[in-house]
């Protein structure tokens, strides 16, 4: 089974996987970023979103086939994935391969997107760098929150406002995936 756990950039996917991991020890976490930064290093991406690279997208259905098929155990992926023909085509491969997805929405308002992503520092070393990231970041809020009207039917829509505990407690029962079960 796949947990994907959707929603705009500083809406908390990281934290509730972060959450989620101590309390599922057999479930594997799988970051779809780590393959955009490896392309990145191969080739060019004209758009500078890795997500419109066709490979990027075939990469990260197929790595978490493979993990899937290969380790036998639950994957946490936590990835924003807005754009409808992108879901489509990753959860489709991932469908087609007789992978069960479950699929998570954190709704968060924008007040409080930009308020999180303000708080945040990937570059610390580069504070011209870190701004660059804020502000893509925000640049997307808009599209994010409007793309949950696109989203698959059976996507589960949480309030990401709610603790990261409440939240790993909902997704945990949502999926049948209980402690020392």
């Amino acid at each position: 089974m796949i947990v994907w756990v959707n929603g705009a950039f500083g809406s908390g996917k990281s934290t509730l996987v972060e959450e989620l991991r101590p309390r599922w020890p057999e479930a594997l976490v799988y970051d779809p970023e780590m393959v955009g930064y490896v392309l990145r290093e191969i080739v060019e991406v004209p758009t500078g979103d890795f997500q419109d690279l066709r490979l990027w997208r075939r990469q990260v259905a197929d790595l978490a086939v493979g993990l899937v098929a290969e380790y036998q155990r639950p994957v946490l992926v936590p990835m924003t994935l807005v754009d409808p023909g992108y879901v489509g085509e990753i959860f489709g491969a991932l469908k087609d391969a007789g992978i069960e997805v479950h699929h998570f929405f954190l709704k968060v308002s924008p007040e409080v997107l930009a308020k999180r992503i303000d708080g945040r520092s990937f570059f610390p070393d580069d504070p011209g760098r870190d701004e660059q990231n804020r502000r893509w970041c925000k640049s997307r809020i808009a599209a994010c929150t409007a793309a949950a009207d696109t989203l698959p039917s059976d996507t589960v829509f949480l309030d990401g406002e709610l603790t990261p505990r409440e939240l790993a407690d909902d997704v945990l029962a949502r999926v049948g995936a209980y402690p020392g079960r």
